[in-house]
């Protein structure tokens, strides 16, 4: 056995906190479920930023969207020069592997071709891919292999038709079920770590592409829900018409037309992804078992971002509503007195990062944000952060266990919500004259966050 753990890194895109049956109760995930049972599920994490790439650059950083500058899905390169925790577990001795997507980069052309940028980013062993829009246009092992298989033409047409009449369309994938993305990339994984006979221990990161939208499980598993059974969608908060405005805003004027039924049909759907993911997860770690390691594997799931899946009237992500910015994250390590923990601290989803080098006894020496956590894993009553923020176009948002706000890009607070009153967000209270003493208090103190 290894001294130290292998390492498995299960990353999903665009999960809600709510979605496994460990944290929401309304989807079968019976192998996230088991990770939580078997390590620490954490309650209040919070994602960087509600968008894919804002949200992945930080990731990779520990940098937030005001020092990366990356504040949404705007065309970015990272450079190669960027120091990375993945180089740190590299430079802890560890063989390094990623399979799906990354998005650290853009999806243009050829993935392939920059497997280069991925090596300089610490990663060994590379098969990446684009995410479900991008896979209609980029290459990459797998859709090269669509090619192949006569299958991409329609995956093309299939997403054509989708966003030329209605953006949240429920119809099964033209995929057939062993080569939709998420299999693909469960299964590349799987067969890797099956054959992996280096003397080095494993990193593997396993990224999939899902449940992020269109809504295109299939059919074995889209029907696996039934839409009737989905619970139900928050409700558009209630707020002052005289407060100022904020990107939430531009949100609701674009907010697509639900009819009756779309909502519960979107949920049961992306329910079916989500379960797909979890049987996919379950393949990886019979591997592992199989391999006699499981006992000596650190195991993190979590997601980059939410969806709002019809809260609020609202579909896709990009606001700082709790459907959008509260993520899953569960981590499970070789010790045992883990085993069912719950820690309800502020956590920030970058903090995955250091809190990984840590556990693979390695060191991150550059400067970043995100922050280790070692101590909780020791402690799940151990305070991590006080608050957690997340940026997108300007804007911030600053959580705490009791209170929610957000600011545009002027500093002024558009949102304002009473978490311990109102847990669902139904009613904001930026503006209102009753809250300034609160507004302004918590405004100085995110200002203070920002500025340390």
């Amino acid at each position: 056995m290894n001294s130290y753990p292998n390492i498995l890194l299960l990353m999903t895109d665009q999960q809600r906190w709510d979605a496994m049956g460990c944290s929401g109760g309304w989807i079968e995930t019976p192998h996230m479920d088991r990770i939580a049972a078997e390590g620490m599920r954490f309650t209040q994490c919070v994602t960087t930023s509600p968008v894919c790439i804002s949200a992945r650059t930080s990731m990779a950083t520990g940098l937030y969207p005001h020092h990366t500058g990356v504040w949404n899905n705007m065309e970015h390169t990272l450079p190669p020069e960027t120091l990375t925790w993945m180089q740190a577990i590299r430079e802890a001795g560890y063989r390094t592997s990623l399979f799906g997507k990354t998005h650290l980069h853009p999806h243009k052309g050829d993935l392939r071709d920059r497997e280069h940028l991925m090596h300089a980013y610490g990663l060994d062993d590379v098969n990446e891919i684009g995410g479900p829009r991008a896979s209609t246009r980029v290459l990459s092992h797998m859709t090269a292999a669509w090619q192949d298989h006569g299958l991409w033409e329609a995956y093309r047409q299939d997403f054509k038709d989708r966003f030329a009449n209605k953006p949240h369309m429920v119809r099964p994938s033209s995929l057939p079920l062993a080569w939709y993305a998420d299999v693909y990339v469960g299964q590349q994984a799987s067969r890797y770590l099956k054959n992996y006979d280096r003397p080095e221990p494993w990193f593997c990161w396993v990224s999939f592409g899902g449940p992020h939208e269109p809504w295109d499980t299939p059919a074995a598993y889209a029907n696996r829900y039934d839409p009737g059974k989905m619970p139900a969608p928050a409700s558009r908060p209630e707020d002052r018409s005289d407060r100022p405005r904020g990107t939430i805003d531009q949100r609701f004027e674009q907010a697509p037309q639900l009819d009756p039924g779309d909502v519960g049909a979107m949920r049961a759907d992306y329910a079916g992804n989500v379960t797909l993911i979890d049987d996919q997860i379950g393949h990886i770690l019979s591997v592992i078992e199989q391999r006699g390691e499981l006992d000596n594997t650190v195991i993190v799931l979590t997601s980059d971002h939410g969806e709002h899946n019809g809260d609020a009237g609202l579909i896709y992500k990009e606001t700082f509503l709790d459907g959008a910015v509260r993520v899953p994250l569960l981590i499970r390590t070789p010790d045992s007195g883990l085993a069912g923990s719950v820690s309800n601290t502020m956590v920030e989803w970058f903090d995955v990062g250091p809190t990984l080098v840590d556990l693979a006894g390695g060191e991150i020496t550059h400067d970043q944000d995100a922050r280790s956590l070692g101590p909780v894993l020791g402690d799940p009553e151990q305070p991590h952060r006080e608050e957690s923020i997340s940026e997108y176009r300007q804007e911030c948002m600053m959580m705490t266990p009791e209170w929610k706000i957000a600011i545009n890009a002027e500093q002024e607070v558009y949102l304002l919500f009473d978490r311990s009153h109102d847990p669902y967000e139904l009613k904001n209270l930026a503006g209102h004259p009753e809250y300034t003493d609160i507004e302004k208090t918590r405004l100085h103190r995110l200002q203070e966050r920002l500025k340390r």
